[in-house]
């Protein structure tokens, strides 16, 4: 890049063009995602002094971190010139892309889901399901939705005066859901939740399958390749027994369905029921569970949305933005280009900060206040464009419901402890949220 490109801001390390590499480090660190602030922290700078600059982190290849709002709407919306597919989706080291191109062919994904497609796969493979996911159609779930929302209340309340809200309603409700939705038997649940949790928290010793904190690393990639291996299995059976009795459920959709009048090949099937079984209840419970958090850390908030029920929507909408379930997702420029006045080259690989996004002074008025009754919230919390997310108005109007149902009955809540953060610089909400509480 030219000398006149570079940015000449004390902010900079020795060379211009890259970010000073303490931020590098925290921007794909997990535990800054956990603790909240570091993050924070230095994604502020960057919207102030390198909106659109490049970091390399050790053992990382060299990427762009975008973490203007609307620098991120801008690539969002250029499919064909960003694509999701040609490199990881997501951040990854270079040692964990070797080796998951040699155990996949050549290819950069142990999964290729809607996430890691592009035109003309993307609209094809996405247009199977859609349909089930429209809010016309998901309206007459509603009803069922609503008796499962008070059923997991009612079991809240059956704890007494204490619960992890997290773990005890946030993390079962969505989950039971989307299960339904698939088709896969209740008894199965907690084998979705561990995996779902393995997958996602990868990085977090909690939760990862090995135990440890194996991010990037050879054990690290095992282990999400075993996880993948073990709902495979799992949906095996489950395509099997779908072709020979097919239901009324997305599982029959993908077990029967074709693209372009074939049927959907073994590893596509296999992606989507994992995307589904995955992202179709984790980010909604995190995004609940976080917004109960808040609203614990915002009585005044509280009491303005028990006193105007109307305000549910707008306390959804913060909640999304607040929480922003999903911190990134990759891009790679198909062509050369320029974003926010700077040349980006063919190949080149794209961090797109939702979380920063989220937070950006220049579109959001006092960004780090959580308000019910924000408006406007145009956020970018379940992307934007032609990736926008699929679930997005199943995951509303869960929240909806639930919120609906909880309100009238809550008396009183507060924290009972410390909340804590799974540790993931890609999918990250609260693992416990301890409360105290007063039901009737």
């Amino acid at each position: 890049m030219s000398s006149s490109q570079k940015n000449k801001s004390a902010y900079f390390a020795e060379d211009p063009m890259r970010i000073a590499q303490d931020i590098a480090e925290t921007i794909i660190d997990p535990k800054a995602y956990a603790v909240g602030k570091p993050i924070d922290d230095a994604f502020r700078v960057l919207r102030k002094e390198a909106p659109f600059a490049i970091a390399e982190p050790t053992g990382v290849d060299p990427f762009w971190v975008v973490t203007k709002f609307d620098d991120i709407q801008l690539i969002e919306r250029q499919n064909d010139l960003f694509h999701n597919g040609d490199r990881s989706a997501v951040l990854t080291t270079i040692e964990a892309d070797k080796m998951v191109r040699e155990m996949m062919g050549g290819s950069p994904h142990l999964v290729r889901s809607l996430v890691q497609m592009d035109n003309p796969d993307h609209m094809a493979y996405r247009r199977l399901t859609q349909a089930w996911f429209l809010p016309q159609n998901i309206k007459k779930l509603e009803p069922r939705i609503r008796e499962i929302a008070r059923s997991f209340l009612d079991r809240m309340a059956a704890f007494g005066t204490e619960c992890d809200f997290a773990r005890d309603v946030a993390f079962l409700y969505p989950l039971h859901v989307i299960m339904e939705i698939l088709g896969v038997p209740e008894s199965d649940e907690p084998k979705m939740l561990k995996l779902t949790q393995e997958l996602f928290g990868a990085a977090d010793p909690e939760l990862s399958r090995s135990g440890d904190a194996a991010q990037g690393t050879e054990a690290g990639v095992n282990s999400i390749a075993e996880t993948v291996g073990e709902f495979i299995e799992y949906f095996n059976a489950i395509t099997e027994d779908r072709r020979a009795n097919p239901r009324d459920d997305v599982s029959s959709v993908i077990a029967n369905g074709q693209i372009n009048g074939e049927p959907l090949d073994h590893f596509a099937a296999m992606s989507y029921y994992i995307i589904a079984a995955t992202a179709g209840h984790d980010t909604t419970s995190n995004t609940t569970a976080e917004g109960l958090w808040a609203l614990c850390n915002h009585q005044d908030e509280l009491a303005k949305l028990k006193a105007d029920p109307s305000l549910i929507n707008g306390h959804i909408e913060e909640s999304i933005r607040w929480t922003t379930a999903v911190k990134h997702f990759m891009r790679t420029a198909t062509e050369d280009t320029e974003v926010a006045g700077q040349k980006v080259a063919k190949g080149d690989w794209l961090m797109l900060c939702y979380q920063s996004g989220n937070r950006d002074e220049d579109h959001f008025d006092d960004p780090f206040a959580y308000k019910v009754d924000r408006t406007p919230n145009k956020h970018v919390a379940f992307g934007y464009g032609a990736h926008v997310c699929l679930g997005q108005h199943l995951a509303r109007m869960e929240m909806r419901i639930l919120w609906e149902e909880l309100l009238p009955r809550l008396e009183s809540v507060e924290l009972n402890g410390t909340p804590k953060r799974m540790e993931s610089s890609f999918v990250c909400g609260p693992k416990s949220v301890p409360i105290r509480f007063k039901m009737n």
